[in-house]
């Protein structure tokens, strides 16, 4: 099997078999508070999948909030090493673009589209899916003014998104895996720096 974790928008877990079957979903839709349910989903998602022997672990990536993503990719990380498995890492984004390709039916160029805070969101535009399944990027992730989005996009169609499916990430970490790919790096695709920061060296005084 395979667990999937992500709380670059809400807090997700789920776990498939190698073939992308789902085993099991658990999630909570509210942006805040990953850090007090990831646990507990983790309980849930595994006790609903049954048995059976978990051989990797997919991290979503981002785009996403500093705080929030990096309590996701310590989770699976830590789950990981716990276990002694490998780590698949994920661009968030693709979740719901194999959800909008394999679910809704979309064909053509479409953006996925994430609240950033601050006025702003995510944009990551795909057309289609590869010869592997895995979303296409056609235009890598790009932080927008939220009233520019449209303009932005010049047209393509926009697919505004809330939650993720983590069984979807876990199906795009499988299919990566059984390619052989590798789709991102272990750097965390924050929307900005975080606001605290290390305080530089203090000001020399003279007398």
């Amino acid at each position: 099997m395979i667990l999937a974790v992500d709380t670059s928008l809400g807090t997700a877990v789920a776990l498939v078999d190698a073939d992308g079957a789902g085993r099991s979903d658990a999630a909570r839709a509210d942006a805040l508070g990953h850090a007090e349910v990831i646990g507990d989903l983790l309980v849930e998602a595994l006790s609903a999948a049954g048995p059976g022997e978990i051989t990797h672990v997919v991290a979503g990536m981002g785009p996403g909030p500093f705080t929030g993503l990096r309590i996701g990719i310590a989770a699976a990380t830590a789950f990981a090493q716990g276990r002694d498995l490998p780590v698949i890492p994920v661009p968030s984004h693709l979740a719901p673009a194999l959800t909008a390709i394999e679910t809704e039916g979309v064909q053509g160029p479409f953006a996925v589209v994430t609240d950033a805070r601050r006025r702003e969101v995510a944009i990551t535009v795909f057309d289609g899916a590869d010869a592997d399944g895995i979303p296409q990027v056609v235009q890598q992730t790009t932080l927008v003014p939220a009233v520019a989005a449209d303009l932005h996009l010049d047209g393509i169609r926009r697919i505004d998104v809330a939650t993720l499916s983590a069984l979807d990430l876990a199906r795009v970490g499988a299919r990566a895996l059984a390619a052989g790919r590798t789709l991102a790096t272990r750097e965390p695709l924050y929307l900005r720096s975080p606001d605290v920061k290390l305080p530089g060296a203090p000001k020399r005084v003279g007398l």
